[in-house]
């Protein structure tokens, strides 16, 4: 046995080995060592080889899912090795032969197909990346629904479609550059190096048309050979982790950079789509726009806002879409009603193509085909858009198929095949005469135990059944003697004997268990040949099937976004190919809910309008204030529009956004030697060296990570830049006023700001937000709201006058000015003392009464205490 694990591990030397003994899977040597630390399980020991103990440790065959997920998501890859025979027949070739073992499936990242080790509201991406002299492709799939895709992209453009898709795992050819593999790690992808032959394009195209049973690739559009080889790659991997059970995979999809809007990965990082900062997903856009209620649904809509569209008619049909279910409020209820029973179709089919599946995936489909005949129904008499009525088309001319599974197929069928009982009575008569025969069976041993009972004289007697002995008839020990003695000795033939229990058979309890048994084992057979036949009926219409899981994911998404739109007073945007932002009474999606849910009052709206006599907002205010909600809403707001949502605002005029740029916040990359402000200007510089004049770039405190001068100075050429190189939409936010002069230099340049009002030395926020600048940042104002200690408040405000003043004085005045304030002194500045108790006013004011004084009384007590105040110095 263990010449044959060893013989198995050498062909998977990368990957643990789950070597099925039994009901376990067992894991040897370095691998049980591994696998025992990272499941917290015991790790023991079994045999000796070459004189050394062998470690040993072993996971439930039953509860292997949950393991393996754990494996997976510290990073092991895990081969899974099973018996490929019974071990009966394994003994015909001798009493000392080793039952015939082989891996079925190598399990990794992206190649996770059980409902358990997913994510149902996210796909899951294997992806790989090809180079055919000097041309990039990007492939990616998802087995678990079939989708498969392809992009052509420069290099520059690698780390930000990796940053889109959130691949689990990526594919690259042995030796790529370290740069590339960098760009995969950040990505959070697991990267797998393959051979040069698997991205050999020649290879390639023979492997995808012999997947896909054409003769050329050209019905699915025109490839070049980077995108074949990527392709390929993708589905050389799959032939290798799957054992040449190669998943349902749906025709390649070609994608384009210029059909949707650009978005590097700072950016989607900084605006949170998909993942708050914090990481999770509470806190994200996706969390508070995901209002569907299907697994197929919620993974359209975190494509659709990873990938806005910039194609009109493409937006212009959702918004049709979501703007009909906004007015069809009674319909749009009525179709979620019924969207919340459909199961997940595609992960149910992929599951059948890849024999994973079991009964519960044919009742999936039958389910699912049953759910969109009832939300065509809703549909036949009304005036549809033209999308919807697409859609609507897709999802019928389903019957010969949902009828056979209906008749075919138990209400609630068991997980697994083996189980049986899942195909309904009536369906196939040799079944149900099968059946027939094993349940009389069981009432024919019930009565054989009375007649027993009753013949022996032993009330207690009872005709039981394992899988070891078969049907027995057991005693107490009690009654032992009687049964083995004359003349019931020579009914009752003696089996075994347990600390408790006497064990006997009969011939007649022979013969009827095997009537009983091949009654029963005939009933799985068939069941199973039934399974065969039905999975087959579904394969065999799996593309209209994608369709149908296409069309109610879309009908999903629609509903939850008119949903989302009538709850929270969204508007239809109008989106065209001009170069106009202009928002009026804008939002913030994430920030808007948030306060809502912490009774925090409402969300402060805000306009905002670009691209018409202004291309740049220059925006000051003091922090807090709500500068950077405001630079983020209005990019979100850009972004719903494109995915075809209604947006946050009362109204709403975007033209395409053809890149979108955001560089807010601060952070450091602290693993790659880069400091808070390297990262800065990094992001700033991809910014500068890639916006096109229809892009939108908001940019944060530019320049706020070095010295004074060096960051106005960054600041002041960025914002230059902006303007007459890149030409592009751009909010700009900065504490540097001086920039503010800019407007009279730069034409299409305005200045807006965040008001503040000050009272007694401290400042309320408005977060309105309006043209002009602002006076002054009010940082120490803020820093007081924050708890800096009073004597430091105060110090900060002597400090401020000072270099303010010496400000206006002129720069030798401020040196001078500078030169003879303490800022360095090892002298603590003199502390604010307390006051050293009540003063007689205090004491004067403990003793009144206010509503016990008359007019005339109260206004002589102002006099007596304002004789009490102490008198002023003179000096």
């Amino acid at each position: 046995m263990m010449a044959q694990y060893l013989e198995i591990k050498a062909e998977y030397p990368g990957a643990l080995l789950f070597y099925r003994m039994g009901d376990f899977y067992e894991l040897f040597f370095d691998d049980a060592a591994a696998a025992a630390e990272a499941l917290d399980i015991a790790l023991t020991k079994r045999g000796k080889h070459l004189g050394q103990d062998i470690a040993m440790c072993g996971v439930p065959f039953h509860a292997a899912e949950g393991y393996l997920l754990t494996l997976i998501r510290k990073g092991f890859r895990v081969a899974v090795c099973e018996q490929l025979e019974n071990p009966a027949e394994a003994k015909k070739r001798g009493s000392k032969s080793v039952v015939k073992r082989g891996v079925v499936r190598l399990v990794t990242p992206g190649t996770l197909t059980e409902e358990s080790l997913l994510e149902a509201r996210r796909h899951n991406y294997l992806a790989a990346i090809a180079e055919v002299r000097g041309d990039y492709a990007l492939a990616w799939a998802d087995i678990s629904t079939g989708a498969l895709h392809v992009l052509p992209l420069p290099p520059a453009r690698i780390g930000p479609e990796l940053a889109r898709l959130s691949p689990s795992e990526v594919l690259v050819v042995d030796g790529t550059d370290a740069e590339i593999c960098d760009l995969v790690t950040e990505s959070g992808g697991a990267l797998t190096p393959l051979g040069r032959s698997a991205f050999d394009s020649t290879g390639a195209a023979k492997r995808l048309c012999a997947l896909f049973g054409v003769k050329t690739l050209d019905a699915f559009g025109t490839f070049e050979r980077a995108e074949i080889a990527a392709m390929g790659a993708v589905v050389e991997y799959l032939e290798i982790t799957q054992k040449g059970k190669l998943p349902l995979l749906q025709p390649p999809q070609r994608e384009n950079l210029a059909g949707v809007m650009q978005i590097d990965a700072a950016t989607r990082r900084n605006l949170e789509l998909t993942h708050a900062l914090s990481g999770g997903r509470a806190g994200s856009l996706l969390s508070v726009m995901d209002r569907t209620v299907t697994a197929g649904g919620a993974r359209l809509l975190e494509r659709r806002l990873s990938s806005p569209s910039r194609n009109l008619d493409v937006i212009s049909a959702r918004q049709d879409m979501v703007a009909f279910a906004v007015e069809q409020s009674r319909f749009r209820e009525d179709m979620r009603a019924h969207l919340r029973k459909v199961p997940d179709l595609d992960r149910a089919l992929s599951r059948l193509a890849l024999d994973r599946g079991g009964p519960r995936d044919l009742a999936a489909v039958r389910n699912a085909l049953e759910g969109a005949d009832d939300i065509a129904q809703l549909l036949p008499t009304r005036e549809l858009p033209a999308a919807m009525a697409d859609l609507t088309a897709d999802l019928t001319g389903h019957d010969v198929l949902m009828d056979l599974l209906d008749q075919a197929l138990i209400a609630e069928p068991p997980l697994m095949t083996r189980d049986g009982g899942f195909i309904a009575e009536g369906h196939d008569v040799e079944l149900d005469e099968a059946r027939q025969l094993r349940d009389e069976g069981r009432g024919v041993i019930a009565k054989m135990q009375g007649e027993y009972a009753q013949q022996t004289g032993i009330t207690s007697l009872k005709v039981k059944h394992n899988n070891v002995l078969g049907y027995f008839v057991e005693v107490t020990a009690t009654h032992a003697e009687k049964m083995l003695s004359s003349p019931l000795n020579e009914t009752f033939k003696h089996r075994q004997t347990t600390a408790n229990q006497v064990r006997f058979t009969t011939v007649p309890l022979s013969e009827m268990e095997t009537r009983i048994l091949n009654a029963g084992g005939r009933a799985i057979e068939i069941e199973k040949r039934l399974y065969d036949g039905l999975k087959h009926a579904i394969l065999d219409k799996a593309a209209a099937l994608t369709q149908v899981a296409r069309a109610l994911s879309q009908l999903d998404l629609t509903a939850a976004l008119a949903d989302l739109a009538t709850e929270r007073n969204w508007c239809r945007p109008v989106v065209d190919i001009s170069r106009a932002l202009n928002i009026k009474g804008g939002r913030h999606p994430v920030v808007e809910q948030a306060l809502r849910t912490q009774g925090s009052g409402p969300f402060v709206a805000n306009d905002c309008d670009l691209g018409n006599t202004s291309d740049i907002w220059l925006l000051t205010g003091p922090n807090m204030a709500g500068k950077s909600t405001f630079l983020r809403q209005n990019a979100l707001i850009a972004l719903l529009a494109q995915i075809g949502s209604f947006v946050p605002a009362n109204s709403a005029h975007i033209g395409i956004v053809s890149q979108l740029f955001s560089r807010v916040g601060a952070s450091d990359d602290l693993a790659r030697g880069r400091s808070t402000f390297m990262v800065e200007m990094v992001e700033t510089a991809a910014i500068l060296n890639q916006a096109d004049t229809h892009a939108l770039v908001i940019l944060d405190e530019i320049g706020r990570g070095t010295a004074t001068y060096d960051g106005l100075s960054i600041a002041w050429a960025t914002l230059e830049h902006l303007h007459e190189v890149n030409g592009c939409r751009a909010l700009f936010a900065t504490h540097y006023h001086e920039l503010t002069n800019l407007t009279d230099k730069l034409a299409r340049v305005d200045n807006a700001t965040v008001s503040v009002k000050e009272h007694e030395g401290d400042v309320i926020f408005l977060h309105e937000v309006r043209r002009g600048a602002a006076d002054r940042s009010y940082g120490v104002q803020v820093a007081k709201l924050a708890g800096l200690p009073a004597a430091v408040i105060e110090r900060a405000r002597v400090v401020l006058d000072a270099l303010e003043r010496g400000e206006r004085e002129g720069g030798s005045a401020r040196e001078t000015l500078i030169d003879d304030l303490p800022l360095f002194s090892s002298r603590p500045s003199t502390p604010i003392s307390p006051p050293a108790g009540p003063s007689d006013v205090e004491e004067a004011l403990k003793a009144i009464h206010p509503d016990e004084l008359t007019p005339r009384e109260a206004l002589t007590l102002i006099y007596e205490l304002k004789a009490k105040l102490p008198k002023s110095d003179p000096a």
